[in-house]
């Protein structure tokens, strides 16, 4: 049985811990989600007063408690949805499955998840209260409108998804504990974000889909930021198998030291035999730390880029710089610009001597920086409580294509407005920002160490890339609302053009050559590219024949069925469409020509005929769109009130013609480059093949020819005695 710590035995010189909280005990643990939360609450506290967000009412005020309640328990969920995500993440990149820290990580995710679930739903109840003006009662009327309210209206139907998959994901942290499902609940953390990002003060505002996006993203970066430095805080103030936390850290007590050297020996003896770790068998600390470093750098970059995205859709001009809220925005900017201050100082000069000269003031600079982190969430809780100066919808008569699309009809597309047109979708402008600055990255890497990276498939990789942002945020995606020939080019795009790009850069050979292979047995950006690509997922979508039905049936699947209209009406919708068709596309081409790994390719001659059957079924298909005698999702294509341009019916027989004569460039393109490569590979076998002879001094035909000659010197003799 282990004995409590009594007391902390002081160090002094370069090992010694300066900060005051001592390590091993549990004030850390508590003191770094006690400040978060006290400074959110303050702040928002603050927030709500100085932009008039929790005034009354003018009709059916709910009253104090619902005003400034709504907020507050908002605040909470967003503090427990960032301890939920960041814990997860930070222990899937950075943490070792099986071991004490990664359980550590697993429960705070579940209690993270636990106070997302709780507090979210307070936050549902109150917004029910708000959004109705009602009383809370327990008579039965009061339940019927809350049923509805959860039920029928989008804005309670987001708060209960919201409500359930924290429920769940609460349990699924705490019961599963491998790596997949692990990483299944992360992904299930993040897409509890979504129905919440889709409703509230975005809703409101013109450029709704804009403010959409930058709200997921704003949401899931600052929540993995928080989290993942919370989680830092509780393996600290609690004794795992990580070396250089606990007791065995500069500060610690004799007995936790003890303790925690006779864990790590279980978590060592658990291991594979011949894996390097830390000394008492685990992950050093020093490590995670600067695992973490580069998770709350990403996410810093998101959280801005967001965040100013966020605030153009909010605030217009300049002058709305000037209203109260303005005022918060420009508060969150400085609170945003100390934290990347202090990131940087972490990264500079403190972590590198976390190994060697202990922590210093290094707690004490990550108390303060959760303080500043609890700072911008309540503002931000608040900022979504604050009228914006711009961006309201007016009372006055809107045409149709604002009643559709929430957007006012652009102007016609002429030539020059290809390129002058844009209509930025920020998640995938941040996703191709990353792409191109990771990959160049792995290509300094790789030259800096003597190793040579084709030139093309750089260039090929960055051009796919532009196309990417261009697709789907250019022209194209300005207008695909609006005329389905321009909504056609784009499909084919995403799922031709831009993929024969991207698979011709080959970014998964580059990462495996580029990134470090890790020796502690925690999975980084290489071991879970391996892992993709082995999983049995990955062999069944990777084979061809299931790459091209994929490919081929989705066209069809889409544009016969509903799915159509829900990519059309829905803003989610939309964001799957462009992702289904990416990847399907990218899975297609790579089964073709692909120079990343895959379990198993055709022959060269199976590739072509799988080509041409996919070439033929496509034309097919287009020649079917323009054969239509009936509009398309008339409700939508129909019903924009266009006055320039093609009638609708007219643009959906472009539309197929699209399909038909332009999507059919990617695929000639790729039936040539099958033919090349093939030519290659019979050219390469027949080196190899002159090669072995020239060694060999043509041994196998010498050989082969005496063979013959034998043989033939046998049926002589047979015929001769036959005579």
């Amino acid at each position: 049985m282990n004995r409590p710590s009594t007391g902390v035995r002081p160090q002094t010189g370069a090992g010694a811990d300066r900060t005051t909280l001592p390590a091993g005990s549990s004030a850390l643990r508590i003191a770094g989600p006690v400040i978060v939360l006290g400074a959110a609450v303050l702040a928002v506290v603050a927030g709500l007063a100085f932009g008039g967000g929790a005034a009354p009412n003018l009709l059916l005020d709910p009253g104090p408690v619902v005003r400034w309640g709504l907020p507050v328990a908002t605040t909470v969920a967003n503090l427990g949805a960032a301890a939920m995500l960041g814990s997860l993440v930070l222990g899937l990149f950075a943490l070792r499955s099986g071991t004490r820290s990664f359980e550590v990580a697993l429960d705070t995710a579940s209690i993270g998840a636990a106070v997302y679930t709780v507090a979210g739903a307070v936050a549902g109840l109150f917004t029910f209260l708000q959004t109705l003006g009602v009383k809370l009662s327990a008579g039965p009327e009061f339940g019927a409108q809350l049923g509805r309210f959860l039920l029928e209206l989008p804005l309670g139907q987001a708060w209960l998804m919201t409500v359930l998959a924290g429920a769940v994901i609460t349990i699924a942290a705490f019961a599963f504990r491998g790596w997949t499902a692990t990483l299944l609940t992360a992904i299930l953390a993040a897409a509890s974000f979504i129905p919440l990002a889709t409703q509230g003060h975005a809703g409101d505002l013109s450029g709704h889909d804009a403010a959409v996006n930058s709200i997921l993203l704003h949401t899931i970066g600052a929540a993995v930021w928080i989290g993942g430095l919370l989680l830092l805080i509780v393996l600290r103030g609690s004794r795992s198998d990580l070396d250089g936390t606990a007791a065995a850290s500069a500060g610690g007590t004799r007995d936790s030291a003890r303790d925690a050297a006779r864990d790590g020996a279980r978590t060592g003896a658990a291991t594979k035999k011949g894996t390097r770790a830390g000394p008492r068998g685990g992950v050093a600390f020093a490590a995670v730390v600067r695992r973490y470093s580069s998770l709350a750098l990403a996410a810093y970059v998101v959280v801005a880029v967001s965040g100013i995205a966020r605030s153009i859709v909010a605030v217009g001009d300049w002058a709305g710089m000037l209203t109260p809220y303005g005022g918060i925005i420009i508060a969150k900017a400085v609170v945003l610009i100390l934290l990347g201050a202090l990131g940087a100082r972490y990264r500079t000069r403190l972590i590198p001597k976390l190994e060697t000269r202990g922590s210093g003031p290094f707690w004490t600079l990550v108390l303060l920086e959760l303080a500043l982190m609890g700072i911008a969430s309540g503002l931000a809780a608040a900022l979504s409580r604050t009228p914006p100066p711009t961006g309201v919808e007016a009372a006055a008569v809107r045409t149709p294509a604002e009643i559709l699309t929430g957007s006012a009809l652009p102007p016609e597309l002429t030539p020059i407005r290809w390129l002058t047109m844009w209509n930025l979708d920020l998640i995938w402008l941040v996703a191709a920002g990353f792409g191109v600055v990771l990959y160049l990255l792995g290509v300094r890497r790789l030259r800096r160490r003597g190793d040579s990276w084709p030139i093309q498939r750089t260039v090929f990789w960055i051009l796919g890339m532009v196309g990417l942002v261009w697709v789907t945020g250019g022209a194209i995606n300005a207008y695909q609302e609006y005329l389905f020939s321009v909504h056609m080019l784009g499909h084919m795009m995403l799922s031709m053009a831009i993929p024969l790009l991207l698979v011709s850069g080959a970014p998964v050979t580059l990462a495996l050559r580029a990134i470090d292979k890790r020796d502690d047995d925690t999975r980084g950006g290489r071991e879970w590219i391996l892992w993709a690509v082995h999983s049995p997922f990955s062999r069944v979508v990777t084979n061809p024949f299931v790459a091209a039905a994929i490919f081929v049936l989705s066209l069809w699947a889409f544009y016969f069925t509903d799915l159509v209209r829900w990519a059309m009406t829905d803003h989610i919708g939309h964001e799957w469409m462009t992702i289904h068709f990416l990847i399907s596309g990218y899975l297609f081409v790579l089964s073709l020509i692909g120079a990343d790994p895959v379990p198993y390719r055709l022959p060269y001659a199976g590739r072509l005929i799988t080509l041409i059957a996919v070439m033929a079924t496509h034309a097919f298909f287009g020649m079917a769109i323009m054969m239509q005698s009936g509009l398309m999702v008339a409700e939508w294509f129909g019903a924009m009130g266009r006055t320039w341009g093609a009638t609708p019916l007219q643009d959906q027989y472009v539309g197929g013609g699209v399909a038909w004569s332009v999507g059919e460039i990617p695929t000639l393109i790729l039936a040539i480059t099958v033919a090349i490569q093939w030519s290659r590979s019979d050219a390469k076998v027949q080196k190899r093949s002159d090669r072995a002879a020239d060694r060999s001094g043509d041994a196998e035909l010498e050989e082969y020819n005496a063979r013959l000659a034998e043989l033939a010197e046998k049926d002589r003799r047979a015929a001769a005695r036959g005579r």
